[in-house]
């Protein structure tokens, strides 16, 4: 299974996002089920302003649970 490019891009800004110290962790609420989630999120900035890049977020539970790698 190859990963699709957009993917590799957002994540390679991660982990440039990461390197230069421009990661935060906000509360958001889910837009489907009103329920919090904390959102990995990339920080910019726009003309003095912050602009916040969600990437995903943090799992409940057991995150072992919910995936099966691949074989």
């Amino acid at each position: 299974m190859a990963i699709p490019e957009a993917h590799r891009t957002n994540f390679q800004t991660l982990l440039d996002a990461a390197t230069q110290g421009d990661l935060a962790l906000m509360e958001c609420t889910d837009a489907a089920t009103g329920e919090p989630r904390y959102v990995i999120c990339a920080v910019g900035h726009d003309n003095g302003e912050f602009v916040m890049t969600p990437f995903g977020h943090l799992h409940d539970g057991n995150p072992f649970e919910a995936y099966v790698p691949p074989t």
